[in-house]
């Protein structure tokens, strides 16, 4: 159930720039399962790439119903409710540090010194987020030829990192390499049976698997051998994204004032902070069900 509601929710998170998907299967517990299962999809065995593809269609259908549902109808209310949406975004991750600092425990108390990590990764996010302040606003016209099918590709395989690391915006890192629209547009033409955007789309998605393929190992491995350091990292990446967030309305279509606290909407804080404490009651009632099963 958590990893349906994970993944719908990771869709919603990847469309809205500012907010990356990582961040949501991070706080919902399965982020190094679904490591795992990407890893053992391209490396594992007969039976582990059966059971890996099982969990990821489980993580990545409701994904894709997620981004769907956030393109053809969260897109249109973005310029009107964007404030009300970013405010439930700081909820989710507001109140989801807690309860990552407090599962990981082991390996950050006493290691204060790996704090640089969390000061690296919030300076890493807050500098993408003010390159994309600066560039050129993406107007959608994306021309198709030899070299910006290449460009495509490589920004497809980079964005994925966003997507799938904590607190960096895969729809941020499109914004600044100028793709934005133009894969907005391209995924809402093929879902209209406008298959003209096809070739985009197909570019995009290849360099996304590559990408998947060489940035999860990696951070496979950091998580097994350096713990301690990547979940500081991961940590400062996820408070840096409150400044993507914040600086979020300034990189719509049609871009509004960057939200401040006199346009920050309380109630759909609240309500952010909320979701992520009923989580967590269901997921101890879940976990003590499952522990009087065993006994």
């Amino acid at each position: 159930m958590f990893t349906i509601l994970g993944g719908f929710l990771m869709g919603l998170a990847n469309s809205v720039p500012g907010v990356s998907g990582g961040t949501i299967a991070f706080i919902m517990g399965f982020y190094e399962e679904l490591l795992d299962s990407l890893v053992l999809l391209v490396k594992g065995t007969k039976e582990q790439r059966i059971k890996s593809i099982k969990f990821i269609l489980k993580v990545m259908i409701p994904c894709a119903v997620g981004l769907l549902f956030a393109i053809e109808i969260l897109v249109r209310v973005f310029d009107s409710h964007i404030y009300a949406i970013s405010s439930l975004f700081v909820g989710f991750i507001l109140g989801a540090l807690p309860v990552i600092i407090r599962d990981e425990k082991d390996c950050l108390k006493g290691k204060w010194l790996n704090i640089i990590y969390a000061i690296i990764g919030a300076a890493v996010v807050i500098l993408i987020t003010y390159l994309n302040s600066v560039i050129s606003p993406d107007d959608g016209s994306f021309k198709l030829t030899f070299f910006s099918a290449i460009y495509l590709f490589i920004c497809g395989a980079i964005a994925i990192s966003g997507m799938i690391l904590p607190g960096i915006s895969g729809s941020t890192l499109l914004l600044i390499f100028g793709l934005y629209m133009t894969v907005i547009n391209a995924v809402h033409e093929v879902l209209h049976l406008n298959f003209s955007a096809l070739p985009i789309c197909l570019i995009f998605g290849c360099g996304v698997l590559v990408g998947i393929v060489g940035i999860v190992g990696l951070l496979k491995k950091c998580l097994a051998k350096f713990r301690s350091q990547t979940v500081y990292l991961i940590l400062g990446l996820m408070i840096g994204s409150f400044y993507s967030i914040f600086m979020g309305p300034t990189t719509l279509d049609v871009p509004q004032p960057a939200m401040t606290f006199k346009t920050f909407n309380w109630v759909f804080f609240i309500i952010g902070i909320a979701v992520i404490a009923a989580i967590e009651v269901l997921k101890h009632m879940v976990d003590k069900k499952e522990e009087g099963q065993t006994e």
